[in-house]
């Protein structure tokens, strides 16, 4: 059975008039605006595919009949798989997942709370550690791995990460051949290409947009192998409000929406039926100094509302939320995390990156604890009140009358688990208690936590036959301690 997902959608910041109108100027921007391509090769194949172009300036124009023939060839439910079954996830609809995210270059160390340079290792440990996190869904590979060659970066980061957790593997690729080679070892484990397909393993993320509307050309080139290897991609774009989209919220969205629908067109271009993830991520910029902030109020509220545009063109979505712009696990941490993951789920997002770990210069260990929690009090919000003859419970009401105790009653027994979220580590109990088990605050529980997950908590392994194949094909460089 796959993992279970709740429904969102329960929070819409934009009216349906709002959503048609937004679409509709999409459309125009791509129709009367067009895009800037540099690369030649995907001037050219949205050129065959009837987009108007200009070879002078390298514009193409996609009219509204493209963009319609290429949504009604994009899956509107993709899989996700897991190593273990129960790690699937079905994005779809308003069924709303969320994970890791991020190519961060520093870490904050658990033993001695400083930045420093990420490493290979803290990839597999990050890996191990969301394993066994139940309410974090997917592996993003969330940090750079700085001690290994550029040339040999994207193998072993998705080895290290599949090697040390058995839920959905996501990240990027640095050069276009290296996706043949990430295919190729996901394949081995997956037990043959035909497998792979029909079960992905791993999924790729590609910031192909240069906002506003100018394609990375570098990275156009690996979203073409991607499309062409038929594998799951998001189409990750930032648009950052008052820097490279108009200021206002509508624009920014508007905006947003004509780059992801000009990149599902060049996918099903390529092949038709590419399980692509829209992946509008709006950001925001101060206006007194020009920094970005993405853990703002409305970079969350433009997250949650990104969701109503691709649930409006039935294209499953990937956006983020978690982000903060605290540079420590605390209390600025808390509430910017927790505004934007609430916000989004019950937007029904379905895959919210960058949910766990965060923090505004790099990742910590403990935060991903702090995180889990977070993301699930988000799901129990998101699965909301059940109402129903049996919640309602009014036929028990009556019969234990005036004054009654439901301590020991039959429907509090049956319930009691379900009914309430029950945290990891959050302490709710008497402050004399909290005081005789020393005193702790959250962070410094959560670091306890992490510390005892990476002791003891040991992943699905690859099988051997399989490891000593990828090892033979591949200059794998992590080693299990």
């Amino acid at each position: 059975m796959p993992k279970k997902a709740f429904n969102g959608g329960q929070l819409k910041f934009l009216s349906g008039a709002d959503v048609e109108n937004l679409h509709a100027g999409a459309i125009r921007i791509l129709e009367e605006c067009g895009l800037r391509v540099d690369h030649s090769e995907a001037f050219e194949i949205y050129r065959r595919g009837g987009a108007r172009v200009e070879s002078g300036e390298n514009r193409v124009r996609l009219s509204g009949k493209m963009i319609e023939q290429s949504l009604a060839n994009t899956p509107a439910e993709i899989l996700l798989a897991g190593r273990e079954q129960s790690n699937d996830l079905k994005l779809a609809g308003h069924a709303v997942y969320a994970g890791t995210g991020g190519a961060e270059l520093k870490v904050i160390d658990l033993e001695t709370k400083q930045l420093r340079d990420s490493t290979l290792q803290d990839v597999a440990d990050i890996a191990r550690l969301v394993d066994a996190l139940e309410h974090i869904d997917f592996y993003i590979r969330p940090v750079v791995a700085q001690d290994i060659p550029q040339q040999l970066l994207d193998i072993n980061k998705y080895y290290a990460a599949l090697a040390n957790t058995s839920k959905h593997v996501m990240g990027n690729v640095y050069f276009p051949a290296k996706v043949a080679e990430v295919v190729e070892m996901a394949a081995i484990i997956a037990g043959g290409k035909k497998e792979l397909q029909e079960r992905p393993l791993v999924s790729f993320i590609t910031s192909w947009m240069l906002s506003p509307l100018r394609l990375n050309s570098e990275v156009t080139a690996i979203l073409i192998e991607i499309a062409r290897h038929n594998m799951p991609v998001a189409l990750s774009s930032v648009a950052i409000m008052g820097l490279t989209s108009p200021i206002t919220m509508a624009a920014n969205l508007a905006l947003t929406h004509a780059e992801q629908l000009a990149g599902i067109v060049l996918c099903q271009l390529i092949n038709p039926g590419t399980p692509v993830v829209y992946g509008g991520c709006p950001g925001v910029a101060d206006m007194r100094d020009m920094s970005f902030i993405p853990g703002s109020i409305e970079r969350q509220i433009l997250n949650a509302a990104i969701s109503q545009l691709a649930q409006h063109i039935h294209v499953p979505n990937y956006n983020l939320a978690g982000v903060t712009d605290a540079k420590i696990p605390d209390i600025q941490a808390g509430y910017e995390k927790a505004f934007g993951l609430g916000l989004t789920a019950l937007a029904g997002s379905n895959y919210i990156h960058h949910a766990a770990g965060r923090v505004k210069d790099g990742v910590a260990y403990e935060q991903y604890i702090i995180d889990n929690e977070i993301i699930g009090m988000a799901k129990r919000a998101v699965r909301g009140i059940q109402v129903n003859a049996e919640t309602m419970a009014i036929d028990q009401i009556i019969a234990a009358g005036p004054g009654a105790n439901y301590l020991t009653h039959e429907h509090t027994l049956k319930f009691l688990r379900d009914e309430f979220y029950h945290p990891l580590i959050s302490d709710r109990r008497e402050r004399k208690a909290w005081e005789d088990t020393g005193g702790l605050d959250t962070r410094e529980r959560a670091r306890r936590e992490a510390r005892k997950i990476l002791a003891e908590h040991r992943p699905l392994k690859i099988p051997s036959d399989c490891d000593a194949r990828i090892r033979k094909k591949f200059e794998i460089k992590y080693n299990f301690p």
